[in-house]
């Protein structure tokens, strides 16, 4: 059974299993929501899934491990008001924690989150390539007049990784993108060279897993937003849409990904909690089944 609900941290743990030093994983909370362009709330997604990571089995019966035992540090969270300001605490908080050799997952908030840990592990690492689940592309230069949007990131993510946002991609590499179902045409020429596994496609492929992986590098930062996932089971979204993954596709996906490729750190975001529970224990579960695949 799950330890003392009482400790306010990832799982609920005991001091034994949740202090810094002692942990090598650091769950690291980004509570940010200034672009989202419909439903607003992200910022609680934190709060909510550290709520509900605490009646979460922790005993996972597919890698019969107890990854909790390796140490699960849940870092004060990063407050801003602007964007900018976002970007730059969580890439400076993100370096401190990968110099002390932790597995940082980042908590979002809102998919403009994830600018700052990318740049903090493409530092840290090399032959890092960007495996990104999603349903909408987030290729545009920029959204209602701000490059630093929800809907930009993975534009900017291009930037980081020294590939122009138009007319390049990579063939090997660069961002890989699972799941797509919903992008405005000004981001086809964003797109161009990218390596794109759209839902509709995986619907009708057998072999689309094992192409997604080929076309990784060495190392990997994986950023996952939660509407990846078909809205009849994720409908506590931002922008939910139809047509998307199941739990077990993803799941599918996540273990050939962390068997053959160094997962060096990934980020969940886009989490809208409503009085619906079960899509926050979703993103709870979610983060402890990678987390097991990781350390088992």
């Amino acid at each position: 059974m799950a330890y003392n609900k009482t400790p306010h941290n990832f799982g609920g743990l005991p001091k034994e299993f949740s202090n810094y030093n002692a942990s090598q994983v650091v769950i690291l909370p980004i509570p940010f929501d200034k672009t989202s362009s419909w439903l607003k709330g992200s910022d609680k997604g934190p709060d909510a899934v550290i709520e509900a990571s605490k009646n979460m089995e922790l005993y996972d019966i597919e890698t019969n491990s107890e990854v909790y035992k390796n140490g699960i540090y849940t870092a004060k969270g990063i407050i801003a008001k602007k964007p900018e300001e976002m970007v730059d605490k969580a890439y400076r908080g993100v370096k401190v924690f990968l110099s002390d050799k932790k597995f940082v997952v980042s908590l979002g908030g809102e998919h403009s989150v994830s600018l700052g840990p990318v740049k903090a592990h493409l530092e840290a690492f090399k032959d890092v390539s960007i495996l990104h689940l999603d349903a909408h592309s987030d290729r545009r230069d920029s959204y209602e007049g701000d490059r630093l949007s929800h809907a930009s990131i993975i534009a900017r993510v291009k930037e980081v990784l020294g590939l122009r946002v138009k007319g390049q991609g990579s063939q090997t590499g660069g961002v890989v993108s699972v799941g797509i179902r919903s992008m405005d045409s000004s981001e086809l020429e964003n797109i161009k060279g990218d390596r794109i596994f759209y839902a509709s496609e995986i619907q009708k492929s057998k072999n689309w897993i094992k192409e997604a992986v080929r076309n990784l590098t060495k190392n990997v930062y994986i950023t996952i937003d939660l509407d990846v996932f078909d809205s009849s089971i994720m409908p506590s979204t931002g922008t939910p849409e139809p047509g998307g993954l199941t739990w077990y596709q993803v799941m599918d996906l996540m273990e050939s990904v962390f068997k053959n490729k160094n997962v060096v750190g990934f980020d969940v975001v886009e989490l809208c909690p409503s009085q619906n529970k079960a899509p926050d224990f979703l993103t709870a579960k979610l983060i402890y089944k990678l987390l097991s695949y990781k350390f088992a």
